[in-house]
């Protein structure tokens, strides 16, 4: 799994204890994992890939076997993919978050691109080693082009953005001050809130204008084709698109749910209000190419 034990530990427990099933787990990055995968190759003992963004399962796309069709028809055709090897289990926006007291919300730019716009130097920060940041710039470069990808890069480093490890971090780092405005997924703020309640000063803003800071990527899951235990493997898949477990990521993780009729928090703005970018999330797998950009242009080292 490429998502945390935190995150979805509880609910491989509870697929555990419904089904009598062994659930043997290998938590680490999934940049990582699919690296491992690869590496492995055909005697990979895996037979669910479990991984935070569609790019990690982009890369090992042609390991997978394809899934049930009755598993891939629970999401939209645009959470899964086209080919019917992963399906998306849970979706997670890009979203600006900011600090109310020190910036008001029509202050924010219309599209992040406008970051790159002086008056924010020194305002800024981002996190450019995690995997969701990863996957944004991927799409940026599939919705802009390497050039004016690479020149947001750059006004972006020109503005001094300060670079944490992590998204947690940076919503910490916008309530406290240190910085206005992160660009983080939406769930982090959620868990601050649940965590400290609503004086928490920090809110998300989605961009108004779409694009790539509109990002909705989904956290998605395949079976290896050499699974050993492919029908467990795609009972597993199946029961994380069930109510409870849709009910879970909706209630605990403060994710989105792919599968219809399943109630979200109310202070989660819906789906289809967001403008989301027209990229195919199948497109958002050269995380090599977008770590090698952003290496170039002096934002990783």
């Amino acid at each position: 799994s490429g998502r945390s034990e935190s995150l979805v530990g509880p609910i491989i427990k509870q697929f555990a204890e419904l089904t009598g099933i062994d659930v043997q787990v290998k938590y680490a990055g999934t940049a990582s994992l699919a690296a491992t995968l690869l590496e492995e190759g055909d005697r990979s003992p895996a037979d669910v890939f479990y991984a935070q963004d569609p790019g990690g399962l982009g890369v090992v796309e042609s390991m997978l076997g394809v899934l049930p069709a009755e598993t891939l028809e629970r999401v939209s055709e645009w959470a899964r993919s086209p080919q019917g090897l992963w399906v998306g289990i849970s979706g997670r926006a890009r979203v600006l978050v900011f600090n109310p007291e020190r910036v008001s919300e029509s202050e924010l730019p219309a599209s992040i691109e406008d970051l790159t716009d002086p008056k924010w130097k020194g305002r800024l920060g981002w996190a450019p080693t995690n995997g969701s940041f990863l996957t944004m710039v991927t799409g940026m470069r599939k919705l802009w082009g390497e050039e004016r990808t690479r020149a947001w890069i750059d006004g972006m480093v020109a503005n001094g953005a300060s670079i944490y490890p992590n998204n947690t971090t940076q919503v910490a780092a916008v309530a406290s001050g240190e910085i206005d405005v992160g660009l983080v997924n939406h769930y982090y703020l959620f868990r601050f809130l649940a965590e400290e309640g609503e004086t928490f000063v920090a809110r998300n803003y989605h961009p108004t204008a779409g694009g790539p800071g509109s990002l909705v990527m989904v956290s998605g899951a395949g079976v290896l084709a050499t699974a050993e235990n492919r029908e467990n493997a795609e009972r597993f898949v199946s029961f994380l698109l069930s109510r409870v477990a849709q009910q879970y990521f909706a209630s605990q993780t403060f994710e989105y749910p792919l599968v219809e009729g399943v109630r979200t928090g109310r202070l989660l703005t819906p789906l289809h209000e967001i403008n989301r970018p027209d990229v195919a999330l199948a497109d958002l797998a050269d995380l090599a190419g977008t770590t090698e950009l952003l290496r170039s242009a002096g934002a990783l080292p």
